[in-house]
């Protein structure tokens, strides 16, 4: 025998109310419809679920147990309604990002952690890649979003891109370096030193020899390349090494730990940016990471900014 499951919520909801009235009340319902469902359902089963003559209204064993999977029924069904609302609302779900590794290390991560304190409900899956097979993943649907440094002009038109912050470059050292103690250097100062490099295949490679080619250094020591940023991060806090790293990376370190010496370099073209494929296609909770990353650089891209012009360029 099928039974409704909403007539067995119906059924909890009078139980629990202790009578017709109150339960209709509750239900949003009319007491005359209620009792309608009852008596259909008394019918069908052929057994009371209330005893005859009893005020208040007395329910009998069999309308005790129903009423009983029927309370089961209504917190299932409000934890859907829940879980719906806070998909639609985009505080549910997940988003899978990728991006360059020294920026989902030494940027990105940071704010996923705020994004995720502020909505805890959101699961977000990372992995890493550079611009080339980034953009590839993001036609194939392996990835939802993308952050990654790109010269505006190389974007495909099929592809979504928003700016969220310019491209600076520094010449990186550790805090107790001799370098970081002086107000001010010459190039021709920063020559003795070793060099941490990139992977081979990180734009921030080319960065680095671009920076020493038009520097004037074309013989240079390399003490240690291809580590990830907090191994390089380690070796510049624990060397005299040197490296070139976006500002903004060393921005969010902690501090102590590495600094940015005063030299003017010259800057790639590159922006760092959100990528997507169809926006109109992505979730409520992909959108609003969207937004919210958006949100937050628009801060650290003035702070980082202004750190900049003070500390590095002494203006």
């Amino acid at each position: 025998m099928l039974i409704d499951p909403k007539h067995l919520h119906i059924l909890s909801a009078i139980v629990d109310a202790g009578g017709m009235s109150q339960g209709a009340r509750d239900l949003g319902k009319s007491q005359p419809s209620l009792s309608r469902i009852v008596a259909d359902l008394e019918a069908r089963l052929g057994e009371s679920l209330f005893e005859k003559g009893r005020r208040p209204l007395q329910p009998t064993e069999l309308c005790t147990r129903l009423a009983s999977e029927g309370r089961v029924i209504a917190r299932a069904t409000q934890q859907a309604q829940d879980i719906a609302s806070q998909f639609i609302s985009g505080h549910a779900g997940s988003v899978r990002v990728a991006g360059t590794p020294i920026f989902m290390d030494g940027v990105i991560s940071t704010i996923i952690a705020g994004f995720q304190d502020e909505f805890p409900e959101l699961r977000v899956d990372q992995s890493y890649g550079y611009a080339e097979e980034l953009i590839e993943a993001l036609r194939a649907g392996t990835v939802d979003t993308c952050v990654c440094p790109m010269e505006p002009g190389d974007v495909p038109d099929d592809i979504g891109f928003q700016r969220i912050l310019k491209g600076r470059n520094v010449i990186a050292c550790g805090s107790a370096h001799p370098l970081a103690r002086k107000k001010s250097l010459r190039l021709e100062e920063i020559s003795e030193f070793p060099w941490i490099t990139q992977p081979a295949g990180s734009p921030l490679y080319q960065d680095l020899r671009d920076v020493l080619d038009s520097i004037g250094i074309s013989d240079f020591k390399v003490s240690y390349s291809g580590g990830t940023l907090s191994s390089i991060i380690n070796v510049l806090a624990g060397s005299k090494a040197l490296t070139v790293l976006p500002f903004s990376v060393v921005y969010m370190q902690p501090k102590n730990t590495i600094v940015a010496l005063p030299i003017r370099i010259e800057h790639p073209k590159r922006e760092l940016g959100m990528l997507w494929n169809d926006m109109e296609s992505q979730s409520p909770a992909k959108r609003r990471f969207i937004r919210y990353m958006t949100k937050r650089f628009a801060g650290i891209s003035q702070a980082v900014a202004e750190r900049q012009r003070q500390e590095i360029w002494r203006e």
